[in-house]
C-alpha cells in the first residue's frame, strides 16, 4: 500500500519535471537551476533533492518524455505510409524527426546535451525510449537490406539516425556547413536515398 508520504514524492517528483520540462522548453538545459525549479514548483530547493537525486536526474526525466513525444510523432509519419517503399518512409520519418526538433528546439537539444552518468549504466527505462525511436527506423532498414545480420543492421540505424540527426543540427543551427532551412528535407531525402540504394 502507497503511504500519504510515497503519495506526495510521486506528486512533487511529477510537479519537478513538469517544471523542468517548461524551464527547457523555453530557455534551455543550461538556464535549469535548482532554484527557480522549487520557485516554478511551490516547494523548497531542499525538496527537490528528497525527490531526485541530482537536476540531471531530473533532465533524463523530462528526455524520457521527450523521446516518447518523439517516437509519436515519428511513427505517426508513417501511419498512412502502407505499401509505400522502406527509402520513402525512412524519409517520411526523418522528416518527421526535423519537424519535432525544429517546433521542440531546446527540448529536442537536452537529449544530447544531458551528462550521462560517468560510475554507471544508462537508466533502463531512457536506454527504452531512446530503442522505442531506433525499432521504427530498424523496420524499413531491414527490408532494404535483407542480407545484414543483427549487429550490422543496428550500426547501419545508428548510422542513419546520426546522419539525418548532423544534418538537423547543423541546419538548425545555421552553421556553415548546414543548409536553408527550407532545403533541410531536401537534403535529408537526397542522402537517404542515396545511402539506401539496394
Amino acid at each position: 500500500m502507497t503511504t500519504k508520504a510515497e503519495l506526495r514524492r510521486a506528486q512533487l517528483r511529477e510537479t519537478l519535471v513538469l517544471a523542468a520540462e517548461r524551464r527547457i522548453r523555453e530557455e534551455g538545459i543550461a538556464a535549469l537551476r535548482a532554484r527557480d525549479l522549487a520557485k516554478d514548483a511551490g516547494c523548497a530547493v531542499g525538496a527537490i533533492y528528497n525527490a531526485f537525486e541530482d537536476l540531471n536526474a531530473i533532465v533524463l526525466a523530462v528526455n524520457g518524455r521527450t523521446f516518447k513525444a518523439l517516437g509519436a510523432q515519428v511513427a505517426a509519419s508513417i501511419n498512412s505510409a502502407d505499401g509505400e517503399s522502406p527509402q520513402s518512409r525512412l524519409i517520411r520519418m526523418s522528416h518527421a524527426y526535423l519537424a519535432f526538433a525544429a517546433e521542440n528546439t531546446l527540448l529536442w537539444r537536452a537529449l544530447f546535451d544531458v551528462n550521462m552518468p560517468a560510475d554507471g549504466p544508462v537508466p533502463t527505462w531512457y536506454m527504452e525510449e531512446l530503442n522505442a525511436l531506433f525499432a521504427h527506423i530498424a523496420r524499413p532498414v531491414a527490408e532494404i537490406f535483407p542480407q545484414k545480420g543483427p549487429t550490422d543492421l543496428q550500426l547501419m540505424v545508428r548510422a542513419l539516425f546520426s546522419s539525418v540527426h548532423g544534418i538537423v543540427l547543423l541546419g538548425l543551427e545555421n552553421r556553415i556547413s548546414g543548409v536553408p532551412r527550407n532545403r533541410i528535407e531536401e537534403m535529408i531525402s537526397q542522402v537517404l536515398t542515396e545511402i539506401t540504394k539496394a
